[in-house]
């Protein structure tokens, strides 16, 4: 009886507080003509999202700099995510030549590996300390020795993602996760330099994974949640630029550390990482929606006013905006009773409000596991590329490269075609270039190095395009958390790749060709998810499951009156 009568009561509290809504918003609508041909439709709800751009009046040039800095975080995820094709690359090596003998060392005899000559007849072309593997001894140690550490790294990450990807939905919100993130990276990462055996050295990639964890996906949210719908589309391409620009900077910065160390490698890394850090913590904002759905309603109409008077509202929230305020907490206080179970309560709670809806569970079973056969080529495909081309700079570069087109590409996906189909058509092409790889010989290298490149490429796309599906399947009270659980599917794929890379080695099948056969089958899931192209954003899961009826509603409407018509 208690609990019924605490239902009652917030479900009043919530009829009211929606009758206000409506109520404003009919004061903020033209009055209609007293004859008219049909009847007037109600006004609807105004939703925390109509109403913040309605405060900020649009994205203004500061403001969208300021999306653009955050972003600017990818880059240093980019060249994290991919350091371990340079540091734990396998140089080559050649005979050496002892008093004019080199009967003991014959390189056709042992192409593969040195483990079998003796002592002192071979040597490595580039200095030891180039590579752990070189450095350490790891050739002769056998594949699960060799794929230890970046399989630490991608558990580091899956890890961190798991623990962590609730707390910036909960605790810390995303510009304090974000800045923690970075700063725990690059600390990470500097220690990393100083390891003193290839076990220290895996301990610290795993703590390096478990610190990045978060830094793209609070990147990503938190940039799209300061900007105006018209600008979301030009930071997410703006997002995928950077990390294309991290990811492209690495070759050069290993090129030119080449003859040092691969410590250097991690130090000039780690340092700009942490200077960036701490110029975010004292320039970036905190998400107003964040804000909001946490009820933190005059924080965040302060930072509204002050997005307000960058846009060119003076020095406060514009004329237009002020009503907008008043209907802001109106709307808070009714998504605060509507929402109550994701803002109260402890770290786990938005997963639990995932677990209690079923079409919530269905679409992020569904975008991980396409996620998981994306994140298996997209982290595997880099560290088998050295065995495809003779330059193993080049081919990086070249994969790196490929991802230009590919930002390109997934910019005019995003803003142009369906999200369910592209993702599939991308997921098959992925998957054909790369059994090709399998089926050209491998003395055509430039060819299976096209045929690469192409699915690369391919699977580029598919991944941003996942991440911007993820975003808009879910709520903002959610949006951070699904979205971290979605990148840790593909991080999982992360853990099984080094381990494909190294049985790939000696049968490319094992390699390629289970990339190509993950990849391909990932794509039939997009087929149990709902279109979200030209949706807006909703801030709490009525709002959806609201937006989800009158989806329904109108189609039920549609077919009744095709069928009139026939």
């Amino acid at each position: 009886m208690v609990l019924d009568s605490q239902v009652a009561n917030r479900s009043k509290r919530s009829q009211e507080q929606r009758r206000q809504l409506v109520s404003m918003a009919d004061d903020d609508t033209p009055t209609a003509p007293l004859l008219t041909s049909h009847k007037a439709k109600p006004a609807e709800v105004p939703s925390i999202d109509d109403i913040i751009e309605t405060c900020i009046g649009g994205t203004g040039a500061m403001q969208l700099l300021k999306a653009f800095l955050v972003v600017f975080a990818r880059a240093f995820d980019g060249q994290l995510l991919f350091i371990s094709v340079f540091t734990e690359a396998e140089p080559r090596w050649h005979c050496v030549v002892a008093g004019g003998d080199s009967s003991s060392c014959s390189r056709p005899a042992a192409a593969a590996s040195p483990c079998a000559l003796p002592p002192g007849t071979w040597a490595w072309d580039r200095p030891a300390g180039a590579s752990v593997v070189s450095e350490w001894g790891l050739n002769c140690a056998g594949p699960a020795l060799v794929s230890l550490p970046s399989s630490a790294f991608f558990a580091g990450c899956l890890a961190g993602g798991f623990l962590l990807t609730m707390l910036a939905d909960s605790l810390l919100g995303r510009k304090k996760m974000l800045v923690a993130a970075l700063a725990s990276m690059s600390v990470a990462g500097a220690l990393t330099a100083l390891a003193p055996n290839v076990w220290a050295y895996a301990a610290l990639r795993f703590a390096s994974g478990f610190a990045r964890s978060m830094v793209g996906t609070c990147a990503l949210v938190l940039s799209t949640e300061l900007v105006g719908k018209r600008w979301r589309n030009a930071v997410s391409f703006v997002a995928f630029s950077c990390f294309t620009l991290g990811f492209l900077s690495l070759p050069a910065v290993a090129y030119a550390l080449r003859e040092v160390s691969w410590r250097s490698v991690y130090f000039w890394t780690s340092l700009p990482c942490l200077l960036y850090a701490v110029l975010l913590y004292f320039l970036a904002q905190e998400s107003p929606r964040w804000l909001l759905v946490r009820g933190r309603t005059q924080e965040a109409v302060e930072t509204l006013r002050q997005i307000a008077s960058r846009n060119g509202g003076g020095g406060g929230a514009t004329a237009g905006s002020s009503s907008s305020l008043s209907m802001l907490q109106n709307a808070c206080a009714l998504a605060m009773y509507e929402d109550s179970g994701t803002r109260a309560g402890g770290v786990f709670v938005t997963l639990q409000a995932i677990l209690e809806r079923r079409w919530a569970i269905q679409r992020l079973a569904a975008i991980m596991a396409a996620g998981f056969g994306v994140g298996v080529v997209y982290f595997g495909m880099p560290l088998s590329v050295g065995s495809l081309g003779p330059d193993l700079y080049l081919s990086v570069a070249y994969n790196a490269a490929s991802e230009l087109p590919s930002a390109v590409l997934s910019w005019f996906v995003i803003a142009r075609a369906n999200r369910r189909g592209a993702l599939a058509a991308l997921a098959a092409a992925a998957g054909a270039c790369s059994l090709a790889c399998v089926a050209i010989p491998r003395g055509a290298e430039p060819a299976r190095l096209a045929a690469e490149l192409l699915s690369f490429s391919a699977t580029s796309t598919a991944y941003n395009v996942i991440l911007i599906y993820a975003i808009e399947l879910f709520p903002t009270s959610l949006r951070n958390s699904a979205l971290g659980l979605v990148r840790q599917a593909m991080v999982l794929g992360g853990v099984v790749a080094p381990v494909l890379v190294a049985l790939g080695r000696e049968r490319s099948f094992w390699s390629f060709g289970v990339f190509g056969l993950a990849i391909g089958c990932s794509g039939l899931f997009a087929a149990c998810l709902p279109e979200t192209r030209g949706r807006s954003l909703s801030d709490t899961m009525e709002e959806e499951e609201r937006k989800q009826a009158a989806g329904s509603s109108a189609a039920v409407d549609k077919n009744s009156d095709d069928s009139h018509l026939v």
